[in-house]
């Protein structure tokens, strides 16, 4: 097949797979991996220590897959309906979190975009990744023309904003690139800056992991520190304060995918019930969501952070 008519043939089977945005890029050293080099001599990342550990794989895409010539990226909505505000024995869930854990949807997905690629190119080595892999994909998807990195350090898209999970295709077979996007649509707004409750958005475009609630609640192993406490509110994992203030988000489509829709009880989701699970509990519930990811021991942790922000702060 040409480069061109294989290009056009995984993106329509991409979404009929149910992404919702596609585009191709060369499979390069990104140009912003300075950048990453410098966030991560910042300490910015803090006990992330698998991102410096993983440094030469993000320079290097050979070291994902051996010979690859494009990626072709890809976009999922996971905008479903909006946040109940949480009661005074409730707590608030990051909307990507409600439902199933979108590593397992996407994956599967991946799987069949890439039996697909083979079907058509049978000597074609192909890699489908999502999230977990060394890949720097907000920038690759800027490369690839589906939107540009926002203020708050995510990849806005003027039709989705920044609702977004993103996933790449890596192939040995050319692609027909996509015009990157150049121009950055944030204009003078610093909403998503004042609208973070922990100050961890230090500068347009700089992200200080160590301040943001999404790492505290969800990365970090350790004690939510004193002073970011209370900004936690009634969040339990995750924040979605800086997409919520964003204006490319305020008149964003909704999703009718089932995956994501929220299950019962995770919009708020209800402290005591959390509280009183013991481990073998907390995985029959959370094993298959992206609350799995902060471990029992996280989740306890952070509930009783915010049943504290109660106490003194009843919503």
């Amino acid at each position: 097949m040409t480069p061109a008519a294989l290009t056009v043939a995984l993106k329509e089977e991409s979404l009929r797979l149910g992404f919702d945005l596609a585009g191709a890029t060369t499979a390069s050293s990104p140009p912003t991996f300075s950048h990453l080099q410098q966030w991560l001599a910042n300490g910015f990342a803090g006990q992330m220590h698998y991102l410096d550990d993983r440094l030469d794989a993000y320079r290097d895409l050979n070291r994902l897959l051996d010979g690859v010539q494009s990626i072709l990226m890809l976009a999922v909505n996971y905008r479903t309906v909006e946040p109940v505000s949480a009661g005074p024995e409730q707590a608030m869930v990051s909307r990507y979190a409600w439902g199933t854990d979108y590593h397992e949807v996407i994956r599967q997905r991946l799987h069949k975009l890439a039996d697909f690629h083979r079907k058509l190119v049978p000597s074609a080595r192909v890699r489908g990744v999502v999230d977990t892999a060394p890949l720097l994909e907000r920038d690759f998807a800027q490369q690839a023309g589906l939107g540009w990195i926002g203020k708050n350090t995510l990849l806005i898209n003027r039709q989705y904003g920044s609702w977004l999970f993103l996933a790449a295709l890596l192939t040995t077979e050319v692609l027909l690139k996509d015009e990157p996007k150049s121009k950055i649509d944030c204009g003078t707004c610093r909403a998503c800056l004042d609208a973070c409750p922990t100050g961890a958005l230090v500068a347009p475009y700089r992200l200080d992991a160590r301040k943001c609630i999404s790492y505290l609640t969800i990365e970090s192993r350790d004690a939510i520190p004193p002073e970011y406490r209370s900004a936690c509110g009634s969040r339990l994992f995750g924040c979605d304060a800086c997409q919520e203030a964003c204006p490319w988000n305020r008149r964003t489509p909704t999703t009718t995918d089932p995956m994501f829709q929220p299950k019962p009880g995770m919009n708020p989701i209800e402290l005591a019930e959390l509280m009183a699970t013991d481990e073998v509990e907390f995985r029959r519930r959370f094993r298959h969501s992206p609350l799995w990811r902060a471990r029992h021991a996280g989740m306890l942790r952070n509930a009783t952070v915010v049943v504290d922000n109660h106490s003194h702060n009843p919503p």
